[in-house]
């Protein structure tokens, strides 16, 4: 087996910035704990096991980065919503049922949702205050490299 998908994807990590990284890692636990669900619709006791472990060292990750001293009220409700996902993806491996699975799977993609509108917000704040503009007026504004030579 070659190594470039490796090299290609360490290449991607590591060139990412901290937000692509944050919807990186989301993407990984909701395909992680959609294959957790697969496995459990196929009696695979072993690989749901397996990306209810990868889902669950995601999301203990997103609990152990917050930073407290941002926003305390958010960051509270935050680590409440993971203890909480942790909780329901134990009881799903305990008991062998996507239902716990499929709930979290929800809150992985409204947050992802959420975080992307968020990180898209900041750049266009950061875009104005710099002058540069955003929206359909940037279109016009600026022509691609090649179409201005």
């Amino acid at each position: 087996m070659s190594g470039y998908p490796n090299q290609y994807l360490a290449s991607t990590v590591f060139s990412a910035s901290p937000e692509q990284l944050l919807l990186m890692l989301y993407d990984g636990a909701i395909r992680f704990i959609s294959l957790a669900i697969q496995a459990i619709d196929n009696n695979q006791i072993d690989r749901r096991t397996l990306f209810i472990n990868k889902t669950t060292a995601i999301i203990s990750e997103f609990a152990a980065t917050l930073d407290h001293s941002r926003d305390a009220q958010l960051t509270a409700d935050l680590d409440a919503l993971y203890r909480y996902m942790l909780t329901r993806m134990m009881q799903a491996n305990l008991k062998n049922e996507a239902t716990p699975l499929i709930e979290v799977k929800e809150m992985l993609v409204d947050l992802r949702a959420t975080w992307a509108q968020a990180i898209e917000i900041n750049k266009n704040e950061k875009r104005t205050a710099a002058g540069i503009p955003t929206g359909p007026e940037a279109a016009a504004t600026y022509r691609p490299l090649a179409a201005a030579m």
